[in-house]
Order: structure tokens, then sequence, then C-alpha cells
């Protein structure tokens, strides 16, 4: 057997081509030499495939380009994207990551051709992250568009997008984007040796952002906070690029992930910089308003309910008029998990009937649920008003560590009445102080370290003149 027919073989039996219907090997002959494409069939370009294809048939004997690889690749390969690779397992990779692999009699390195596509939807405004005013495109599942995405926005040649690979398994594509004159350099000396030193310590990211999350920053259970930013808007991750921040991109995965990031940073939001600094500084703060209501609503209204003689006469409508035939803990409790039961049902019900369920849910757990007994109009109120606020926060992941907060409140005010609240006021802000970003600063800060100017411009939307 032949050089070329036993690395065309050790390649095959490296892919596994026989078994995979997708795999598909094009032997060709051009020049009087017989050569042998590889490559994954949906991730080609076919057209572009062709041209190449004319262009080696084109192809004489005699042609310079024969001399050796580098010749063949300076000379014969009409296309931008090429590179030439002895290695086979970094071939085999390359293929199954679609590209085309190249073997051609004579030669001892293979031509990697990337000239692959892939499934994508449009770059539609994310459903989560809408504006008013502004861009209205979005991150996709494809990391070379997102890549395109944010230097559309940042033309500066400072500009830096690294690409590592994580994943023994998977082999999944991540990119560091940074600004190579504003990121902090420990920051990402520690980033890149944990996607060097981790990455083939797992098996797959199987879960996209948030495997690349568990993997770089591992805490404790008990600690819900977020320590990411996500985001699918492409003009929000490349300003938070140009404040020095560090964003993540991860091939499968339209969400972006920004660090550091402190609890400042997540309440953030597009729109305040889409409108005058007057209006964004409003909406910042009544954001902040709604997270600490969010908070405290349910577990002051039950401490208040505990201790009815604190009340005075113009505040005693807080007390329902007839008692509770469920206590108001349990009210609470169970309206807490059944908003998310509601949450998990609008998920999974298909879009033509998510009308109806709003339907049959207001007046079953509106209407019904009052007038069978189950749960006071007051319970229903409050808690209402902790779901809309849960729509308020621009973090999912923030929303449901206030959610645990405050249940854990729950918890202790209706065991050990107003002790129970002070405490779990404390384990609450001792949870926070705990709380550390990717880089080791407070998750606090500017609050905690204090500093004043930067926690202004935290709270209230600076200008452009000031940024």
């Amino acid at each position: 057997m032949s050089s070329f027919d036993s690395r065309v073989s050790a390649l095959r039996q490296a892919l596994a081509v026989n078994k995979s219907f997708d795999l598909l090997e094009r032997p060709v002959r051009f020049a009087g030499r017989r050569a042998m494409f590889t490559l994954i069939d949906g991730f080609v370009k076919d057209e572009l495939f062709e041209k190449i294809m004319e262009f080696f048939y084109s192809l004489k004997q005699d042609d310079p380009c024969f001399v050796d690889e580098q010749a063949f690749l300076d000379l014969a390969v009409p296309y931008c994207e090429a590179a030439l690779e002895q290695d086979e397992s970094k071939v085999v990779t390359a293929v199954l990551a679609g590209q085309t692999a190249l073997l051609i009699e004579g030669f001892a390195q293979y031509v990697l051709l990337d000239i692959r596509t892939y499934p994508q939807r449009d770059t539609a405004e994310p459903e989560k992250d809408k504006v008013f005013r502004g861009s209205h495109d979005g991150f996709v599942e494809t990391m070379v568009l997102n890549c395109a995405l944010i230097r559309r926005r940042i033309r500066s040649p400072h500009l830096r997008m690294e690409a590592f690979t994580l994943g023994a398994a998977s082999k999944t594509d991540v990119v560091l984007c940074y600004m190579a004159d504003r990121a902090d350099d420990a920051l990402l000396k520690k980033l890149r040796d944990r996607l060097t030193r981790d990455g083939q310590q797992v098996d797959a990211l199987t879960m996209n952002s948030e495997s690349l999350a568990e993997l770089l920053l591992p805490h404790k259970w008990y600690n819900p906070f977020p320590r990411f930013k996500y985001t699918e808007r492409p003009d929000a991750a490349a300003a938070q690029v140009l404040e020095g921040d560090v964003v993540l991109l991860v091939d499968n995965s339209p969400a972006a992930m920004t660090l550091p990031t402190s609890i400042f940073d997540i309440m953030e939001e597009a729109n305040d910089y889409y409108f005058p600094p007057l209006t964004g500084s409003y909406l910042r703060l009544t954001r902040f308003l709604v997270l600490l209501l969010m908070l405290l609503v349910t577990p002051l209204w039950l401490l208040v309910n505990q201790n009815p003689a604190w009340l005075p006469e113009g505040l005693a409508f807080l007390i329902p008029s007839e008692p509770p035939a469920v206590p108001l803990f349990w009210q609470l409790i169970i309206l807490e998990l059944g908003i998310d039961g509601l949450k998990l049902a609008t998920l999974n019900t298909p879009s033509m009937l998510t009308t109806s369920l709003s339907v049959i849910a207001g007046i079953v757990v509106g209407d019904f649920a009052v007038k069978s007994g189950w749960f006071s109009s007051e319970a229903m109120l409050y808690m209402a008003f902790v779901a809309l606020g849960g729509f308020n926060q621009p973090s999912f992941e923030l929303g449901y560590a206030m959610k645990f907060m405050r249940m854990g409140l729950l918890i202790l005010t209706v065991t050990l009445n107003v002790w129970g609240f002070l405490l779990g006021l404390l384990a609450i802000l001792v949870i926070l102080l705990s709380c550390k970003t990717f880089s080791g600063h407070s998750y606090l800060y500017p609050l905690i370290p204090f500093n004043g100017k930067l926690l202004m411009k935290k709270l209230f939307r600076p200008s452009v003149r000031r940024q």
C-alpha cells in the first residue's frame, strides 16, 4: 500500500467515515496526481467548493506549485482561509469542526480549507434584551458571526479575539474578546490559565455558557448571586469591552458572558443609554428600588401580620379583614412556587395556546383562589407585585437569587418573628460581602469598598462627555 493510500485509510479510520452518513470522501485526480477531499456534508459552501475544484482541475503536471506543499498553498489554492497541517489528530478535529481536508499524493501535509458554513437564524433582536430605541440585531449561535458583530462596532487595532478549544470530547470553540490597551492584564492571565488548564479536564461544554461559567468560577451552592453578566446584544457587549471588561463568546450560544461583574454591573441595561441621562438615571434608580421591594415586601407584610399591635390606625388595612383559612406564610410559599409553575407552563406551551393559558391562569389563580378561601386578596396582590418586579430585572439569575433570599427571610420571620427577620437581613448581607467577582474584588464594589465617584456613575447614568 502506498503512503497516500495508508494515510487516507488512517484518516478514514480515525473519523469512522463508513459509520456516519454525513462524513464524505471525494476522491479526485488532477495534474496526474491522486487527491482526496474529506468533509462533513452540510458544513461546506457548495459554490466555493465547486470553484476551487474547477481551479484544481485546470492545473498542469509541470506547474511550479507541485514543488512542495508550501508552494502548492501559495500558488494553487485560490482561497484566503487555507493552511497546512501534518498532525493527523488536529486534522480530525478540523474536519469535525467543519473544515475540508485535502490530501494530495506526494505531499506529507494536509491542506485545510475553511469553506464551511453553519446553519443559523437571523440576527434578530433578542426576546429578553429588547430596547425602545437603538440597534435591533442580536447574537446568534455562530461564533464567527458574533465576533463580526462586535468588530463592526469597534474598529480599533487594539481589539483582540483570542480563540481557545475546550472539552475533551466536544472541542468547543471559545473566544476571549477584550481591548488590549484597557483590559486588566492580571485578569487576562488568570482567564487564559484557567481556560488552558481546565479546558481539557471537562468532557464537554454541554450547556454552553453555563458550563463555561461553572468551569471558570465554581462557587458555593448556597450563594445564588450571579458572577457573570449575560447579554445577547452586540451593542451591550461592545460597550463592556470598551469599558475595559472581558467578554467570552461560546460557539453554539447566543449569549455573551461579561466579567468581572458586580451587582451594579448586572443591574445596568441597554435602555439606560438609549435615553437622555435624566430618563436613563430614573429607569436605573427605579430598577434598584423595585429590586429592594421585591426582597422586602412579603417578609415585612408577614412580620406586621404577626405583630398587628405595631401598626398605627392609618395602616390597619395591611391586616386581612377576615382570619385566613390558610396561614399567611403558607399562602406566600404556595404562591412563590405557583408563579414558577406558571412560568414553566408558559415556557412549554405552544405559542398558539399561550393566550388561553393566561386566561385560565388569571381566572383560576386569581378570582377562584380568593373566593375559595385558599388565599387572601392581600397575599395575591403582594405576590403579583413581586412577580412583576422579577420581570423588571435584566438578569434572570439575579431575579432568582432575590427569590431564594426572600423565601429564606419568610422562613426565618415565621420562625423567630422580628429576630428572624433581622437575622435574615444579616445573613443576606454576609452572603453579599463574601461574594467575590472573578478578579477577586468585592461583589458590592463601588459601595464596599466605597468609591463615591464610581458609585454615582453606577447609580446615575452619566452623559457621553463624562464617561
